[in-house]
């Protein structure tokens, strides 16, 4: 029995040590698992760049969407505000207010009254001048001597209050809108003709004024 046992010592030494070294891989093994699985999740850069990037789109599509959709009435606006409105008056063939687009010129609001009457004197307008917003357009008309006008229209300006028609000379006639030499010549031709008028609508049956030009002289006019 003595021998026996000397015989398995060695073994069982040998088995305590393989188990000692199992215990401690065992216990490296749960080590690294448990670190791996410890071990933070990082997000991808560039998946977070791309959802960042599509978030963003539609915001930039939607923004785009409301300017076109601004767009066009802001656009309309605009070209109301450029339209011109100007007084032509003076020896065209249709006196009155007229609407020109931009850029429009002397001549074009003469065209847009008829066109000059064949006694006005066409060389008292620069018709190449580009129009204004407001102004008036006296065709065949001289700026009164020492008026002080504007600079816009040909016409008179500063007259300090309504002109008699039934007492004013053809140069007085000339300095209201609309009256050239042709018209204040048939004003004072009519009144010698058939007496003094009687009220400012009564200037209506005097040749080349018609209503147009009529309106334009209401508030300048009286018949005393």
């Amino acid at each position: 029995m003595e021998r026996l046992a000397r015989r398995w010592a060695p073994n069982a030494v040998l088995s305590r040590r393989a188990v000692l070294a199992l215990i401690v891989l065992g216990a490296l093994a749960v080590a690294l698992v448990l670190a791996l699985h410890d071990r933070p999740t990082t997000v991808p850069a560039p998946e977070m760049v791309t959802r960042a990037a599509s978030a963003a789109h539609p915001v930039e599509e939607g923004s785009g969407g409301a300017e076109a959709a601004e767009g066009p009435s802001a656009s309309e606006a605009a070209a109301a505000r450029e339209d011109l409105v100007v007084h032509v008056g003076g020896e065209v063939e249709e006196p009155g207010l007229y609407t020109l687009p931009p850029g429009s010129r002397v001549a074009d609001a003469v065209e847009e009254a008829g066109g000059a009457l064949p006694e006005a004197d066409l060389d008292l307008l620069n018709l190449a001048r580009p129009l204004a917003d407001g102004e008036q357009i006296l065709v065949g008309v001289p700026p009164p001597a020492g008026g002080t006008g504007t600079g816009h229209g040909t016409g008179a300006q500063g007259i300090g209050g309504p002109v008699n028609v039934n007492q004013a000379d053809k140069a007085l006639l000339e300095t209201l809108p609309g009256i050239g030499p042709v018209i204040a010549d048939n004003i004072i031709a009519h009144r010698e003709e058939h007496g003094p008028f009687r009220g400012v609508d009564d200037l209506v049956n005097v040749s080349k004024i018609g209503e147009k030009v009529l309106d334009s002289l209401r508030p300048h006019v009286t018949v005393g």
